[in-house]
């Protein structure tokens, strides 16, 4: 038997109303809800991503102080309860233990050698040294100082994205190295 597209949203359409008779999600969501986090603290706080100033519920374990969950605060004026991907990934922030450091968190930079199909681990200084290298090189190589005789001191060469990881301070202190060295083109992945 073929079944048109047409049909298929058709079936499928009535199979979904069909399922939601005399069934409240609502009530459901907000029982199942209140389990998850029923003895937990809420402390409402502003998301450190962007400059939005999102209102965010971080929800503690009483006892333990360790963050359970975190959501986007439905009283807040500017956000209204929403949280955008990196709102939404705020708990990430936080340690699985107090005190302790997130498992999944990188300790070493990982470097990939040219033509290499794995990545190593490298040691901090290694890598800082490398990166301050090649920046120099190509800011050097590519400087332009004046053009059509006016000053200009930029390098077109390299460009500057800021990323979603980043809070409102570091994407400051970063946009500054950047017009420091000369580097024209800035932009930041809450933008693009």
């Amino acid at each position: 038997m073929e079944i048109s597209r047409r049909d298929f949203l058709k079936a499928s359409g009535a199979f979904a109303s069909i399922m939601t008779l005399g069934f409240d999600a609502a009530s459901v969501s907000a029982q199942t809800r209140k389990m998850r986090i029923k003895s937990a603290r809420v402390t409402p706080t502003i998301c450190c991503y962007c400059s939005a100033g999102c209102g965010m519920l971080v929800h503690t374990d009483a006892s333990t102080g360790n963050v359970l969950y975190t959501e986007g605060d439905p009283d807040h004026p500017i956000n209204l309860g929403g949280a955008c991907s990196k709102g939404a990934s705020l708990m990430q922030l936080n340690s699985v233990k107090v005190g302790e450091i997130n498992p999944n968190r990188l300790k070493k930079p990982l470097y990939r050698a040219p033509g290499s199909a794995s990545f190593e681990e490298v040691e901090w200084d290694w890598a800082l040294e490398k990166i301050v290298k090649r920046v120099k090189e190509t800011r050097d190589k590519n400087f332009t100082a004046t053009q059509d005789g006016i000053k200009v001191m930029r390098t077109d060469a390299i460009a500057n994205l800021g990323g979603a990881a980043l809070d409102n301070e570091e994407c400051y202190l970063l946009q500054k190295l950047a017009r420091s060295l000369g580097i024209v083109y800035l932009e930041h992945q809450a933008r693009i």
